[in-house]
C-alpha cells in the first residue's frame, strides 16, 4: 500500500521567493498548490514545471488583502483538493504572498499602513485561522518574516513592524495549535535579488553593494537560499522545529 502523498499550499508562490518554495517544496515529494494575485501565466508555468519533473500542482487565483474573499478561495481550494489530488485536506501551510512598502515613518498615510496590514497580518492571521478545518493534523504552517523585524532600516516601519507581529503570531500559533501536533515557524529572510519592490535591491547597485557589505557572507540573497529551507522545515527532518524565528540572512548586521 503507498501512502499518500502530501500537499502545501504556498501563497504568493508565482513568482519570486514564492516561485522558488514552490519547486524545492516538490522536489521533496510533496505536491503543491500556490497562489497568485494577477499573473495566472506565471503561476501556471509553475505548475507546468512541477508537473514536468513528476509532480502534481494547482494554481488558484487569491488577493491576500481581501480577508472577506477567504471563504470562497476555501470553497475553491476544496474543489481543487478533490479533483486534482483526490484528497479532502492538505498539510502544509505557507504564508508567504506579500508586497514592499518604502516609507518614511513621518510620510506613511493611514490608508498605506490599513494596505500592508490587511497583506502582512490580518491576511496571514485569518487565512490561518480559517484554513484550520481542511489542515491535517500533524501539519506545518510556515509564516514569511523579514530581516527587518530584528534590524532597522529607514523607510520600512510599517513592514517590518507587521513582520514583527508575524513572529510573535507563530510563537502563539505554536502554542495553540500543539494539540494538533502542528509545527509553526517564522522564515526571515534577509535582502534578497528578486522584483520585490519593483526589484530595487536587485537592480540598485547602491543598495546591493550595501547590503553585500553588512552581510558576513559577502553579498546578497538569492530566491535558491530560501526556498529549500522552507522545503526542510516541511519534511521529517524538520518535525521537532517549533515556534522559532529563523533568519535566512547570511549573516547580515551580526
Amino acid at each position: 500500500m503507498t501512502s499518500r502523498k502530501k500537499i502545501a499550499l504556498v501563497t504568493g508562490g508565482s513568482r519570486g521567493l514564492g516561485r522558488n518554495m514552490a519547486l524545492r517544496i516538490a522536489e521533496k515529494g510533496i505536491d503543491v498548490v500556490i497562489t497568485y494575485h494577477s499573473r495566472k501565466d506565471e503561476a501556471d508555468a509553475v505548475v507546468a514545471a512541477i508537473e514536468k519533473s513528476g509532480g502534481k500542482a494547482a494554481a488558484l487565483q487569491l488577493d491576500s488583502s481581501n480577508i472577506k474573499g477567504f471563504p470562497d478561495f476555501f470553497r475553491r481550494l476544496k474543489t481543487v483538493l478533490a479533483d486534482i489530488f483526490q484528497a479532502d485536506h492538505f498539510d502544509f501551510l505557507v504564508n508567504n504572498a506579500g508586497t514592499a512598502l518604502y516609507k518614511p515613518f513621518a510620510e506613511a498615510t493611514e490608508e498605506e499602513f490599513d494596505t500592508a496590514l490587511n497583506i502582512h497580518y490580518k491576511g496571514v492571521f485569518f487565512l490561518t485561522q480559517q484554513a484550520l478545518p481542511l489542515l491535517n493534523d500533524g501539519g506545518r504552517i510556515i509564516n514569511l518574516s523579514s530581516g527587518l523585524a530584528r534590524f532597522a532600516y529607514a523607510g520600512s516601519a510599517i513592514y517590518g513592524s507587521m513582520k514583527s507581529a508575524v513572529d510573535s503570531l507563530t510563537r502563539y500559533l505554536a502554542l495553540e495549535l500543539g494539540p494538533r501536533r502542528i509545527a509553526v515557524n517564522s522564515v526571515a529572510p534577509g535582502a534578497i535579488e528578486t522584483d520585490f519592490g519593483g526589484g530595487r535591491v536587485r537592480d540598485t547597485p547602491e543598495i546591493n553593494k550595501n547590503i553585500a557589505n553588512a552581510t558576513a557572507l559577502g553579498r546578497v540573497g538569492l530566491p535558491e537560499d530560501i526556498g529549500g529551507v522552507v522545503a526542510f522545515l516541511l519534511t521529517e527532518d524538520g518535525r521537532w522545529i517549533n515556534g522559532q524565528r529563523i533568519e535566512v540572512s547570511g549573516g547580515i548586521h551580526l
